[in-house]
């Protein structure tokens, strides 16, 4: 499964934001691999520097030098809408009749195709194939006509999809949330300022302290002069549609998103793991790193029944190998997953195994796990994961595969055990993470898992009334 992005927005008193962007970014770095950028306005002009690869390799110390200005905003970027290259990276930038815009976005329109030929008709020029420059002309046409609020909002009327955005109006530093809060955004205070971002990690990077999330919804303004923000809930929903995947594996562990401390939640997964579908052996392992916190919370549930269970480190992890889903070819990733863990066999040898990973998407890293661990002479190997089987795929911001590769896709449980040549095999129900969460399943985006939709995407089924906005002749919304 590729990352979605990730998006910061700051705004200080007399200090320039580069350089804590520029940390911010670091601390989102496993957000997004491809792309890095840091857009920043000095009160006269716009400054921007984005580059493709890694935080360190797209920044040297010339570039932040350059990038004046104490409001601005940044990006680290996986795509999953647009292409890969440098045209697509962010934060995208525009210029028009009103100022300056850039734009950083988190999440995935499914309408984003019609509003672009719309706009196109009426003689916008797109410089790319992405989501994102829809927006950003989408924005700047409503600019021209309305107020700052009143454009964003109009905005927020006609896209469809998930989104967390960090936007740069001029210096003035913004963000918003979908109405259905499906990519988290939360705000934080630093000594001299506020921030705008995916993960409150980023937040304690920076010494600052988490104030809350952002709403689903809802558009934050923060002062151009860094003393305060300005809030406007825009558009309410009577249900959510948080990404229960964010609290499963893409959020670092030490992230609070939605206000659950994303290891805990882990932890209580690895619990009710137990609780379901809890089996005897000698020890649990986790496949480093998601899958330490289940492990952990597995093994603990065990002990509190009463089971001799160890939990102990199997697999050592080579912190120098990408992640085995982005290699190009099936025999690539096999190999990378020889290079990337190596098991510890006084651990696993002679002894029964039970490994503990957040998902199984294509099925060949769990196939190549479970040989390894038989390989160094495990007598057994249960595999047990911390999430419902993935049957259908991810049109919110999540490159996780077609519903061809996926291996629940078109396959029972007993099936994938027996191809994974697991001894036993269980996930983790639904319920199971609704209640950690303490949530209801019609407040949670779980199309990845049951095929139902919170979107109005073509050809597939929805798990609730949707209405998606007509946009070809569609008149302009009227004021309210």
């Amino acid at each position: 499964m590729h990352e979605k992005c990730g998006v910061v927005g700051i705004a200080l008193e007399d200090r320039d934001a580069a350089r804590p962007l520029y940390y911010s970014l670091y601390a989102l770095q496993h957000r997004g691999q491809e792309s890095a950028g840091i857009v920043t306005h000095d009160g006269f002009q716009q400054h921007s520097h984005v580059e493709m690869g890694l935080v360190g390799d797209a920044f040297d110390p010339g570039d932040l030098q350059s990038l004046n200005g104490s409001n601005g905003i940044g990006h680290v970027r996986y795509p999953t809408a647009g292409s890969v290259n440098a045209c697509c990276a962010q934060p995208f930038s525009v210029s028009f009749k009103s100022g300056s815009l850039g734009l950083s976005h988190n999440g995935n329109l499914v309408n984003a195709d019609e509003i672009g030929d719309e706009l196109a008709e009426l003689g916008h020029a797109f410089t790319s194939d992405g989501d994102t420059e829809v927006i950003a002309h989408d924005l700047a046409r409503n600019l021209l006509e309305e107020d700052l609020v009143r454009a964003v909002k109009r905005t927020m009327e006609r896209i469809h999809g998930s989104y967390s955005l960090t936007i740069m109006h001029d210096e003035t530093v913004l963000g918003v949330r979908d109405p259905q809060g499906n990519r988290p955004l939360c705000i934080g205070e630093l000594d001299d300022g506020y921030v705008l971002t995916s993960e409150s990690a980023a937040i304690d990077t920076l010494d600052g302290e988490l104030i809350r999330d952002v709403r689903p919804g809802e558009l934050v303004v923060l002062h151009d002069d860094g003393t305060g923000y300005d809030t406007y809930q825009l558009i309410e929903q009577e249900n959510t549609a948080h990404c229960f995947f964010e609290h499963v594996y893409f959020a670092r562990p030490d992230s609070t998103i939605d206000e659950s401390l994303v290891y805990e939640v882990r932890r209580e997964l690895g619990r009710k793991l137990w609780e379901e579908s809890g089996v005897e052996s000698d020890v649990v392992l986790p496949v480093p790193d998601s899958g330490r916190a289940f492990a952990s919370g597995y093994a603990e549930a065990a002990q509190d029944d009463g089971s001799d269970i160890e939990f102990a480190e199997g697999l050592m992890k080579n912190r120098y190998v990408g992640r085995t889903f982005i290699m190009p070819t099936q025999d690539e990733r096999e190999r990378a997953v020889r290079l990337k863990l190596n098991p510890i066999k006084s651990t696993i040898e002679g002894k029964s195994v039970t490994i503990i990973d957040d998902s199984i998407v294509r099925g060949t890293t769990s196939n190549q796990l479970v040989q390894l661990l038989k390989d160094a002479g495990a007598e057994e190997v249960n595999v047990r994961i911390g999430a419902p089987p993935i049957i259908a795929p991810c049109y919110m911001g999540i490159d996780m595969a077609s519903r061809d590769e996926l291996i629940a896709g078109d396959q029972s449980v007993d099936e994938i055990r027996d191809e994974i040549e697991a001894d036993t095999l269980s996930y983790l129900s639904i319920d199971a993470i609704a209640e950690t969460l303490e949530t209801s399943k019609a407040d949670l985006c779980l199309g990845c898992v049951t095929g139902e939709y919170p979107y109005d995407i073509e050809g597939e089924a929805t798990d609730r009334d949707v209405d998606r906005p007509h946009i070809s002749g569609q008149p302009r919304p009227a004021d309210d």
